[in-house]
């Protein structure tokens, strides 16, 4: 049989996406050469679905045949690169479509590529402390902590984890708005003090701060998303991206950089950056 050459590309999209076994048979061929056994094992359908699948593609001229073994072509592996490349635009897009409005926008120089490989958690109404249980396995592990944004609601929940992680010898450096810092300086006294008597924390004040969080540890990279209307965490995004890295790094050291970086004492006032 003869492919008709009236087909269009979409034709060969919704060829590849009505069965799910032909996106994973076409990736392992281009991966090596593989026998009909093998691809039956991989996907799980009968021989002769592979037979029909084989078939198909061969009229594509997506792969070729050496004997026992089938093997993508040029074009067959193409194909099979742009359709993974679609699927994981398509997996980042279904893990941040409930989050996305309490993300950073474009004109901050945020991408959603810094997400692809993130890890999601959202407030859900069976698990309300999502985001904050993750915040606080994130300060588990890391031993230095930066963190600039609106973020009572992430921060006051895990309070006494924090102090004591400062205290245990973790370095923090957070630049909070005014109203922030002066509810956890009193509502929290004592735990605020012992966090700034450590020496490892410097806390800064700034009012004209993002909607937003941004968090950097050791080996993460963190984005804290927040409902406007209530001020409480939807999510919290965290990655080990390059790329996130260096948007995050970028956004702190603006703010950052605009005071010097020195002691606080706890009789002191805090620094308050213009």
């Amino acid at each position: 049989m003869i492919l008709e050459t009236t087909d269009s590309p979409l034709d060969d999209i919704e060829f590849l996406a009505r069965s799910e076994h032909r996106v994973v048979t076409l990736a392992a061929l281009a991966r090596r050469p593989q026998t009909r056994a093998d691809l039956v094992s991989m996907t799980g359908v009968s021989q002769s679905t592979i037979g029909r699948t084989l078939r198909a593609f061969d009229e594509r001229h997506w792969i070729n045949r050496e004997g026992r073994y089938y093997e993508a072509t040029q074009l067959g592996a193409f194909v099979a690169a742009g359709v993974q490349e679609l699927i994981d635009r398509l997996e980042t897009e279904h893990h941040l479509r409930d989050v996305w409005q309490w993300l950073p926008s474009e004109t901050s120089g945020f991408t959603v590529e810094m997400m692809a490989d993130a890890v999601v958690t959202v407030a859900e109404s069976d698990d309300p402390y999502g985001p904050v249980n993750r915040f606080k396995s994130l300060l588990r592990e890391t031993n230095r902590f930066r963190f600039i944004g609106f973020d009572l609601a992430l921060l006051e929940p895990c309070i006494d984890d924090l102090r004591q992680r400062i205290i245990d010898g973790m370095h923090a450096e957070v630049i909070d708005p005014p109203s922030v810092v002066d509810h956890i300086r009193s509502t929290h006294p004592e735990q605020f003090a012992e966090a700034l008597e450590s020496g490892n924390l410097t806390v800064w004040m700034y009012d004209d701060l993002p909607p937003y969080g941004v968090g950097l540890f050791d080996d993460r990279t963190v984005i804290s998303g927040y409902d406007p209307t209530n001020g409480t965490v939807r999510a919290l995004i965290d990655t080990d991206a390059p790329a996130a890295r260096e948007w995050a790094e970028s956004v702190y050291e603006t703010y950052q950089r605009e005071v010097p970086t020195i002691a606080i004492e706890t009789d002191r006032e805090l620094p308050r950056m213009p």
